[in-house]
């Protein structure tokens, strides 16, 4: 069954939403850009009420590698997301289990994938102006063959109308949603969210 990642979480309340609807991660967005951007305080807040074995993900963008640590010991993360220009050789640098983010142009935009060694990989839409959320669907057929590398985490324009077919075609590991449940940037639409859920983890059934 796939995983689902619910990302940009701004409040306790969505968070939960999210957990009682069978998500499997949260994703808490640290880049000042993002309308959905949290605090570590705020973050650690929501983290410290969440149920044992749902995974806490801190979504971080050409940050320091120094910072990033200690922002996931304030926060206690399970996993760091790195939605930047991080080489391999700063991922190496991070204390946690690294989720690596390639934003889809084209074949090309997967030629340095192979050189990551991390936990997984997390495929999203390319933007000229931002560095995901931006309910962007990409082609999936560019990534056929992608999944050698390790687990992969599909990402961009998902919605609870296209998450099933999502899943049937790609066959990821993991699926992660931010804009396509919300009811507007930073907070959740709670039917949009039970939907997604629910459809994404039935598809394969």
């Amino acid at each position: 069954m796939v995983r689902v990642k619910i990302c940009g979480i701004t409040n306790v309340e969505d968070a939960l939403v999210a957990v009682e609807a069978g998500a499997d991660a949260l994703g808490f967005v640290f880049f000042s850009k993002s309308p959905r951007c949290v605090t570590p305080e705020q973050a650690a807040e929501i983290i410290r009420v969440l149920p044992p074995f749902v995974q806490a993900v801190g979504l971080f963008v050409n940050e320091t590698a120094a910072q990033v640590n200690a922002i996931a010991d304030r926060c206690r993360l399970d996993i760091v997301q790195l939605h930047g220009d991080e080489s391999p050789a700063y991922c190496n640098q991070i204390e946690r289990r690294v989720v690596k983010v390639f934003r889809m142009k084209d074949r090309e935009s997967l030629a340095t994938m192979q050189e990551y060694r991390v936990a997984g990989y997390l495929l999203d839409a390319w933007s000229s102006s931002a560095y995901g959320g931006t309910g962007h669907v990409f082609d999936w057929e560019l990534i056929r063959d992608a999944g050698r590398c390790g687990p992969l985490i599909l990402a961009g324009g998902l919605t609870p109308e296209n998450v099933a077919e999502a899943v049937i075609r790609v066959k990821p590991y993991a699926v992660d949603v931010s804009s396509g449940v919300e009811s507007m940037p930073g907070r959740k639409d709670p039917a949009r969210v039970r939907a997604f859920i629910a459809r994404a983890k039935e598809a394969l059934r």
